[in-house]
């Protein structure tokens, strides 16, 4: 008697047990055969045991009848029922031997027990029915929790949704209409559908086309195509319709939070952009225009060594504006999502040259092993990526060299795949550890008197930029404390396996 179960693998596995329809045809037979057997053997038994009682006998063919309702259900009772009462009537009620029945009570005793007998049959069926019912509510109410949960803890996408829905009600494909914007903001004339998600092979894509059509509310439509649905799948089908709008205003919601949050970052990086303008690009700007303006005077006869410094000025103001823009420039690409890398097999030694132009070369120990192998990334991104990290260490261990190594090896690894470190030290005044974490978000910078945290940079994107593009590439960009005082920033890349081409 036992209905259908319904647990969290059922649902992952997208199938919901089938629905429990009578009392099944073995069970029915079984019942029948019993039907049949058990009231001849209880007449068979009294009578090798010469027992005359008709009140037991009629007992017992009572419980043969109980006992074949419970097993078998409403019909094979009514038969175990009429049969027990003829055996009754022929054996064991006078005139033994025969059908008529010689006194009233006797008939009335047997038209009661028949009556009985059929009431008692009734009753268990109906019982057995309804235990079948109780157990299918309770495995739809089951599932229907159990997706809901799953609901609320995932943020699964439509298409997934919709398999599941395919699955569970044994459809062939599903489909997902949506009424468009415009459509819904006139509401003049029928909505016109557009399809939001589908899943299966061949889906629908027009009522037409649907064998099964279930409106979810006026903006959401489903399209079955498939076998014909039970009452169990059609009210299956009518919550998950309610299922499918969750989760649709789910995604709508997790997408209008995340451009809320892409919109704070945007206001935020303009403010920061307008502070850096503010500050340090008039400053560099504010000096080539004195040193120009002082050059350009035509009653001033300069010595050369102060012409000179004054051009010296004017180059170094202009590439530390260089800097300070392509820096903006990089990290306005990497709020914006708009980096696109174009990988290659790239050693470290390789990339150094170029990455180290301008950096005093006497603060600089370049420890690099021989024979590294090539790690994967983007020549320009990863030149700045070192770049600007060696220039931060400079900048903020000015009595330390810069040491640079790199390894790779076991353990050296980025999830699964082998990768390969390159590690910049130097032996300065370090970051505290509560500073770690804030020292790679933008414009933040160790001189700031609102912001103690070390960055690069004039404006304080160095590392910002150097995260960014070292995560597009696939890889990290970490700090950890030097031994002896200091910082070590950590680069680590995967291994090039030899499959070029840009990150997705």
């Amino acid at each position: 008697m036992a209905g259908p179960q319904v647990n969290g693998d059922d649902l992952d596995g997208g199938l919901l047990p089938p629905p429990v329809r009578g009392m099944g045809r073995a069970r029915v037979i079984g019942g029948l055969c019993l039907a049949v057997s058990l009231p001849p053997a209880v007449e068979l038994v009294v009578a090798v045991m010469s027992f005359r009682n008709f009140a037991m006998i009629m007992l017992l063919q009572l419980a043969v009848a109980v006992t074949v309702a419970a097993i078998g259900g409403l019909w094979p009772a009514v038969v175990a029922a009429v049969l027990g009462s003829f055996l009754l009537n022929y054996y064991s009620a006078d005139p033994v031997g025969s059908l008529s029945v010689a006194d009233p009570t006797t008939l009335f005793t047997l038209v009661v027990f028949l009556a009985l007998a059929c009431g008692v049959a009734l009753a268990v069926g109906l019982a057995g029915r309804r235990a079948q019912d109780a157990a299918r509510s309770g495995a739809e109410a089951k599932a229907l929790s159990a997706l809901a949960l799953r609901i609320l803890s995932s943020d699964g996408t439509l298409e997934s949704f919709l398999e599941k829905i395919r699955g569970t009600l044994g459809m062939d494909a599903v489909t997902l209409l949506g009424a468009s914007a415009q459509a819904s903001d006139s509401g003049s004339g029928p909505p016109a559908w557009q399809v939001l998600a589908s899943a299966g092979p061949n889906p629908p894509v027009t009522h037409a086309a649907a064998d099964h059509t279930a409106v979810v509310d006026p903006h959401y439509t489903l399209l079955l195509r498939g076998g014909p649905l039970s009452p169990q799948g059609q009210r299956l089908l009518a919550a998950f319709g309610a299922f499918v709008v969750a989760v649709r205003e789910r995604q709508q919601l997790v997408k209008s939070r995340r451009d809320n949050l892409r919109l704070s970052e945007g206001n935020k990086m303009r403010t920061s952009i307008l502070r850096a303008v503010s500050h340090d690009l008039r400053t560099p700007l504010a000096g080539i225009k004195l040193a120009v303006s002082s050059l350009r005077q035509e009653d001033v006869t300069f010595p050369p060594d102060v012409e000179q410094e004054l051009l010296e000025t004017i180059e170094d103001y202009a590439d530390r504006l260089d800097h300070l823009v392509n820096n903006l420039l990089d990290m306005s690409r990497i709020t914006a999502d708009a980096v696109s890398p174009l990988l290659d097999g790239i050693t470290w030694a390789e990339i150094l040259p170029e990455a180290l132009r301008g950096v005093p070369t006497g603060r600089l120990r370049n420890e690099l092993p021989p024979n590294l192998p090539p790690v994967q990334a983007d020549a320009g991104m990863l030149e700045r990526v070192i770049a600007n990290i060696v220039e931060n260490a400079v900048k903020y261990a000015p009595d330390s060299d810069v040491v640079l190594n790199a390894r790779t090896g076991a353990g050296i690894t980025l999830g699964d795949l082998p990768a390969s470190e390159l590690r910049v030290t130097d032996h300065g005044r370090g970051v505290a550890h509560q500073e770690v974490l804030t020292m790679f978000q933008p414009f933040q910078r160790l001189d700031d008197s609102s912001a103690s945290v070390l960055s690069g940079g004039g404006v304080g994107l160095g590392l910002a930029v150097a995260k960014g593009f070292t995560e597009a590439m696939g890889g990290t960009l970490g700090a950890e404390p030097t031994p002896g005082g200091g910082l070590t920033m950590v680069v680590t890349l995967p291994l090039w396996t030899g499959h070029g081409g840009e990150l997705p």
